[in-house]
């Protein structure tokens, strides 16, 4: 079962550098206004970094008119593990003043362990005992490596429209990559990672994917971290030149949309939510841990139920589906939620050396669901802000506990 804990204690304030008037002239353009944060200390504990302390912060705000201009929102981790690893990390999706354009934003900075398990939807839970024809073990390995992470997208709205484009710069570098196999056995011949890496011509303890992004964004939310009407849509085409920096060349496409129905207009909390993801390797190829993988999205929201990095592929689809709905009769400060979801990935371009049936497996030859309950607390009713509690169910014993602020998508 891989299963984490979170006990968290809540502080909320907000502030404003601006005197907050009733009229449009009182606002500067790219200027913040009613600024709220909300420092989450944060108690976890799972297999792969043991006991977590730190902090998991939120915060929102606007770039200038709140009637005219999208609510913007961060959302970071500063935790620190008992087996000293060091996770930092900011997201971001910032609009700023009239909607004029959109920053969206990872930043990363991970000293931390993860458990990898091969490639594909098939991939056990467990470490098999003796490896395959080919030298490789699946299932469950254990590996440590730092990640440092820069994206940014920059992009321009069109017209009057919900319709931005752009371009970003995005970079990954991973380095100080260890398994635990090295130490008892050859892991050119028996650890997955090292196996794909070295077969395509990587290095298997430092690689470094340097690129730009073309982006595509629609957005119509009402409100982007809790949504309860309307549609948002994102496109994004990644160019990994070696010129730039990458190792290999290679190409990726993302797509991810997501529409949320209301079910009563007079309770707008009552909605159905709908994902869907595709990640997709176009051309070329990809280091082991840059290939698409489940909890890796921007939010680390994908597949309640699984792990991070539970299943890894050349290319992801992933679907999900949550019924949002009030607990009270007139409040909105408790509301829960039910919710599917489903994953599959395909293996990889097949190598001679590694044979067909090890890294070819297609898409939708195997799929992986996961359903759950969860239970939502409204602490800021203006904006929103929500802190999301939910239990989730795999197949194969999988199951996992997850405290967010906002909702998952």
């Amino acid at each position: 079962m891989k299963s984490s804990l979170y006990l968290a204690f809540l502080l909320t304030f907000s502030f404003s550098g601006y005197a907050q008037k009733d009229t449009v002239d009182s606002y500067s353009p790219n200027k913040i206004y009613h600024f709220s944060f909300i420092p989450l200390p944060a108690i976890a504990s799972n297999p792969a970094n043991g006991w977590m302390f730190g902090f998991a912060p939120s915060a929102t705000w606007y770039m200038g008119n709140p009637q005219t201009t999208k609510m913007s929102n961060l959302v970071g981790n500063l935790l620190y593990t008992t087996k000293k690893q060091w996770i930092f990390s900011s997201r971001h999706n910032i609009y700023l003043s009239d909607n004029s354009a959109l920053l969206i934003g990872d930043w990363r900075y991970f000293l931390t362990s993860q458990p990898t398990f091969g490639l594909g939807s098939s991939t056990p839970n467990e470490l098999s005992e003796n490896p395959n024809r080919f030298g490789v073990y699946w299932g469950e390995q254990q590996m440590d490596f730092t990640l440092i992470r820069f994206y940014e997208a920059f992009l321009k709205r069109i017209g009057d429209s919900n319709f931005y484009l752009g371009m970003g710069y995005h970079l990954d570098i991973h380095t100080r990559i260890k398994n635990f196999l090295n130490e008892s056995a050859d892991p050119d011949n028996l650890f997955a990672h090292d196996q794909y890496n070295l077969s395509r011509g990587f290095d298997s303890d430092r690689y470094t994917l340097s690129g730009i992004t073309i982006n595509a964004v629609m957005d119509n939310r009402d409100v982007a971290v809790s949504p309860y009407e309307k549609n948002f849509a994102w496109f994004q085409y990644k160019i990994n030149p070696t010129f730039l920096g990458s190792d290999r060349s290679s190409s990726t496409l993302l797509l991810d949309y997501r529409h949320y129905f209301n079910l009563d207009q007079k309770r707008q909390r009552n909605l159905i939510g709908v994902w869907a993801m595709g990640n997709f390797l176009i051309s070329g190829d990809l280091p082991y841990m840059n290939l698409p993988s489940i909890g890796w999205d921007m939010f680390g929201r994908s597949g309640r139920a699984y792990a991070q990095g539970r299943f890894r592929g050349a290319n992801m689809v992933y679907g999900e589906a949550e019924w949002r709905f009030p607990l009270q009769k007139s409040k909105e400060t408790f509301g829960g939620t039910v919710f599917v979801n489903s994953a599959t990935f395909s293996g990889g371009r097949p190598l001679e050396m590694m044979g067909p049936k090890d890294f070819s497996e297609k898409l939708f030859e195997k799929i992986n669901p996961g359903y759950g309950v969860g239970l939502r607390v409204m602490i800021n009713k203006e904006k929103r802000t929500t802190i999301a509690a939910d239990y989730a169910f795999g197949q194969k014993g999988n199951s996992g506990f997850y405290l967010n602020i906002n909702e998952s998508f």
